[in-house]
């Protein structure tokens, strides 16, 4: 068959049932039972349901990022980030931005653009990530993370935000993403 026909094309599959699984506290967990389209063969497949979450590459006036440092409990690690977290429901992707900058920095920033919507991981969840720019940030109050949250935060120039990411100290898929919308993230020859 030529790969360049639509027949080709990948086709969507029918959702024949559906069972509810475990509350994971960030996930609920759903089993989907699909046709596929071109063989007939039902197959059950994992979908986690997920709310819409959000990141925020942070700039100061003077050009610094706003990074916030935190242990990750899925690679037991402390990790380099940008703020982020989860859309509430009902709370529109900026405003959700603006509140995360807000508690996990205590900075508010002057100029916002959206850099962008992406999905996390298309095979097993059904939730997008909104990524925005924050520009001409400036401290506005203490921070006020969530009582699972221990975050500490560091501001850190260009150079230094590209020399973690080459050094790997930066590898957060969804945080090298929004930032490669603001930075060549490339190493240099």
């Amino acid at each position: 068959m030529d790969p360049s026909t639509d027949e080709a094309e990948p086709k969507a599959w029918e959702r024949t049932g559906s069972q509810p699984g475990p509350d994971l506290m960030l996930f609920r967990a759903r089993t989907d039972r699909l046709r596929h389209p071109r063989s007939g063969r039902e197959f059950d497949r994992l979908v986690l349901e997920t709310p819409a979450w959000c990141n925020v590459v942070t700039r100061t006036g003077a050009g610094d990022f706003v990074l916030v440092r935190q242990f990750r409990f899925g690679t037991q690690t402390v990790t380099t980030e940008i703020p982020g977290g989860m859309v509430d429901p009902g709370e529109a992707p900026l405003a959700a931005a603006q509140r995360e900058l807000r508690e996990e920095t205590g900075f508010e920033a002057s100029r916002w653009s959206c850099l962008g919507v992406v999905e996390p991981n298309a095979a097993f969840q059904d939730n997008l990530l909104h990524m925005f720019l924050a520009e001409d940030a400036q401290p506005a109050g203490v921070p006020t993370p969530d009582e699972g949250e221990d975050i500490r935060v560091v501001r850190w120039s260009e150079a230094r935000v590209l020399e973690a990411v080459q050094a790997g100290e930066i590898r957060h898929s969804l945080v090298l993403c929004a930032l490669a919308r603001v930075l060549d993230l490339r190493q240099s020859p």
